[in-house]
């Protein structure tokens, strides 16, 4: 392919194009009804004279290409219809068919022109079509620099919608025109006025460029041979001035010698040159392997899906009401006023809907079942005042019957929500995590917790993923130093017994500078992951105390104007509190943003942290505009490990939104599948210490769009990304021809009906004594009784023998007397 800006002297004895382009887009862009018959007719006639006299007198010797460059956009009809599409089609006819069509297949205007403009277009005899037609040796385009983009006459528009697609551009063309030779000999984007060398914006849009060529070469058939980029460097872009920049290059124009200085553009467009387009990166090929024995597979769920029943009231197996059913009239059960049952004790068979989530959960093969408690109904208040001991039980219920299919429950003590921050009322109503009070408010509630359902939970999140974009720096101070009394709390009194481990589960999402070649930019992105992810990070798995990056940041912005933001300090009491209070690293990722420090557009920019959010038009979006970008996480991983060495990490939650009509969810199945090849990367190629994996989310029902199983009609389908990540599970990962074969030792399945006696040692320990002194009694009892009834015997022997002897003395000829 041949490209703009890359010329030899091979290129130019093979290419010596002769582009006319006159008066051309003028004419386009005015339609006038006055100058149209002859202007456009000579402009026609006098192309095709300097193409014959070309192909006459200077072809044989030159070898040369001559045509003309014709500037079109790209229009979509409003709705699918005949109407709309003709209307389309009459809009390309008007703009690019009326010099296209003559000179590329019969030397006549389009019919829809012929239709529409009736007498106004000039007619052409038979000798002038053939001399019209086939002058030129391929369809130069200009697609960008002028008609593209909102420069378009409304009246072109025929009240359609114009589009910057270029692809589809492409085809229609090729469809239209026979699929002739296209060569692109102009396309750019543009850029703020204000924005200097590190234009971001124009590297997408060419990263854009380069695919869309591609996929039209490769899956359309058009024949692109050469592409052009608009413009060297930075002009005066006519009626937009000096507003706006187009150039690969950057111009000073307020400067005396308006010296040159290449952009990042520059660059990006070199590479592009050098590797003839986006060969696929090494590090981005996926690896075979598996992931080591043990390894967590879990799910999420953010809240199980618990009955309005159960939360206010309990089973209905439970309420001591007797009720009438009235079959009648209101065919509804009616309260029988002051008649009662004696209630019965709590039964796991209870709540139903257990039975069924766990077996959708067997189903899945998954080890681990992620889940959050809710705070402001175990207590209500906020307090131990009022407990909620029927939602207590269905968690403790839910935990045990996860043991009993061999599935490892994951347990949050809290996730902040919409309403709330799902607190109880009294503390969000007092300041929330602004308020010191909750910081004991939640230790007493964990310790209920721990108590409660400790010897059924042995992985616990205290906080689960804490928006840091919602929190003030004061909520997030006290947010740390409740989950380090937590901890502690765990640490002291109950980890002995319970053998559980227990860390905080932060939302770290991937950032990425914009401009690869920017200094400025990969500041920027290392400014944004220590505010996202290093502010609630650094004080636990690092020194204890805020990042360094933070502080000087905050000090710079409340010195220069408006801002006055505190971060409160630590004392070292505190630090030393908070620093360690882990047992592994839990996030949650979903996504990779792009970030500059040029100011393009103000939508998207944050004055706070001078940053530009950026995005790749290239990378794939799910419906809620999510960006599907595997490799983050593994950068991530990788960022995780050197900045806080060699602890265990999970990947608490990992997941995308799809469109829920879709019957098969194939983003989703991309996403899973390259996501956890991007895991086993940094497990197996960086040393990342990755001990499990956890998809988000369970079912469409309490997170719709996210989940691996739908819910319609209150029943539960699978859907193609749960099948797909059962088979990654049953494969411990990505195993090939040559992975080495790694014997995993059986689990052990765990005895939940041992938990009984687990949590009753003192009174298994009297049961034992009494079963053990009862064992004795019987014993000695027994023992004693032999020895009883053998004296008894011996008695009654001796007894009778005596009586035969006496019986015997008359016989032998004794008396009485010698008895």
């Amino acid at each position: 392919m041949v490209r703009g800006l890359e010329t030899t002297p091979e290129d130019n004895e093979r290419l010596q194009e002769l582009n006319l382009f006159s008066f051309q887009r003028e004419h386009q862009e005015n339609v006038s009804t006055h100058s149209v018959r002859s202007r456009e007719r000579n402009l026609l006639y006098q192309k095709s004279s300097v193409w014959h006299l070309y192909n006459d007198h200077f072809r044989p010797t030159q070898r040369g290409k001559v045509s003309i460059a014709l500037s079109s956009h790209w229009i979509k009809p409003q709705s699918m219809t005949d109407k709309n599409i003709k209307e389309c089609q009459k809009s390309l006819d008007f703009v690019l068919g009326w010099f296209a069509k003559p000179i590329f297949i019969d030397g006549d205007y389009p019919e829809s022109m012929r239709s529409n403009l009736s007498s106004l277009l000039p007619e052409f005899s038979e000798d002038e079509k053939k001399y019209i037609k086939g002058t030129a040796d391929f369809f130069a385009l200009s697609f960008g620099a002028t008609l593209s983009f909102q420069l378009l006459d409304s009246h072109m528009k025929f009240q359609q919608l114009e589009s910057i697609s270029l692809r589809q551009l492409l085809y229609w063309i090729s469809c239209e025109y026979n699929n002739p030779p296209v060569f692109i000999v102009e396309n750019s984007w543009f850029v703020s006025g204000s924005t200097k060398r590190d234009d971001a914006k124009y590297i997408y849009y060419l990263k854009n460029l380069g695919f869309v060529l591609s996929s039209a070469i490769r899956y359309d058939g058009v024949n692109v041979f050469g592409y052009t980029v608009w413009s060297l460097l930075d002009g005066f872009e006519w009626h937009r001035g000096y507003s706006i920049r187009r150039g690969l290059f950057y111009v000073d124009f307020q400067s005396h010698d308006k010296k040159l200085m290449p952009k990042s553009s520059v660059l990006f467009y070199q590479k592009l040159i050098e590797k003839n387009g986006f060969p696929p990166l090494p590090e981005n090929l996926p690896i075979e392997g598996v992931f080591p024995c043990g390894f967590a597979w879990g799910i999420v769920d953010n809240y199980i899906q618990v009955s309005l029943m159960v939360k206010l009231v309990g089973s209905p197996f439970l309420d001591p009401n007797v009720y009438v059913w009235d079959v009648h009239q209101t065919k509804k059960l009616i309260k029988v006023d002051g008649v009662f049952t004696s209630k019965r004790k709590r039964h796991c068979v209870d709540f139903a809907a257990i039975r069924l989530q766990v077996s959708l959960l067997q189903e899945m093969h998954v080890t681990h079942f992620h889940f959050s408690l809710k705070w402001s109904l175990i207590l209500p208040l906020g307090n131990l005042s009022l407990i909620n001991h029927t939602l207590v039980h269905y968690y403790w219920c839910f935990a045990s019957e996860l043991l009993r299919v061999n599935i490892t429950p994951v347990v949050a003590l809290w996730q902040p929500m919409a309403e709330n921050q799902e607190l109880p009322v009294s503390l969000a109503k007092y300041g929330a995590w602004e308020n010191p009070e909750t910081i004991q408010a939640f230790v007493e509630y964990a310790k209920f917790c721990f108590t409660s359902l400790g010897d059924y939970v042995k992985f616990w999140i205290t906080m689960n993923e804490p928006s840091v974009k919602n929190l003030t720096y004061t909520a997030g101070h006290n947010l740390l130093k409740a989950h380090a009394k937590a901890w502690h709390l765990y640490d002291k009194e109950f980890r002995r017994s319970q053998k559980g481990k227990i860390s905080i589960a932060l939302q770290a999402d991937w950032v990425e500078p914009a401009c690869p070649f920017s200094r400025n930019d990969q500041e920027v992105a290392d400014r944004i992951l220590e505010f996202d992810i290093g502010w609630l990070a650094e004080p636990i798995f690092g020194d204890g105390d805020y990042p360094h990056v933070m502080r000087a940041w905050l000090h710079r912005r409340n010195s220069v104007d408006l801002y006055n933001f505190h971060l409160p300090s630590f004392s070292e009491d505190e630090k030393k509190l908070i620093q360690g209070s882990f047992d592994f690293f839990a996030l949650s990722h979903y996504t990779t943003t792009l970030v500059g420090w040029e100011k393009e557009d103000a939508l998207k920019y944050d004055h706070y942290l001078e940053v530009q959010m950026i995005n790749d038009i290239t990378w794939l979006h799910s419906p809620n505009r999510a960006a599907v970008v595997p490799w983050g996480l593994r950068k991530l991983l990788k960022w995780v490990k050197s900045k806080y060495g060699d602890i265990p990490i999970y990947v608490m939650a990992n997941g995308i939104d799809d469109d829920q009509n879709m019957v098969h969810d194939k983003l989703r199945v991309y996403y899973i599948q390259n996501y956890i090849n991007e895991a086993l990367k940094a497990y197996a190629l960086d040393n990342v210490n990755l001990q499990g994996y956890f998809v988000y989310s369970f079912n469409d029902r309490t997170a719709p769009k996210y989940g691996l199983y739908s819910y319609v009609a209150n029943q539960y389908q699978p859907k193609p990304s749960m099948e797909h990540y059962r088979e990654i599970i049953d494969k411990n990962g990505f195993p090939g021809p040559d992975t080495p074969e790694v014997l995993c030792p059986e689990e052990i399945a765990l005895c939940t009906e041992c938990h009984f006696f687990r949590t009753r040692k003192s009174l298994l320990a009297f049961i034992s004594f009494i079963f053990v002194a009862f064992i004795v009694t019987i014993f000695f009892i027994t023992y004693y009784s032999k020895r009883w009834w053998k004296s008894l015997k011996c008695q009654i022997v001796r007894k009778k023998i005596e009586e035969k002897q006496y019986d015997m003395f008359p016989k032998l000829g004794f008396n009485a007397d010698v008895k």
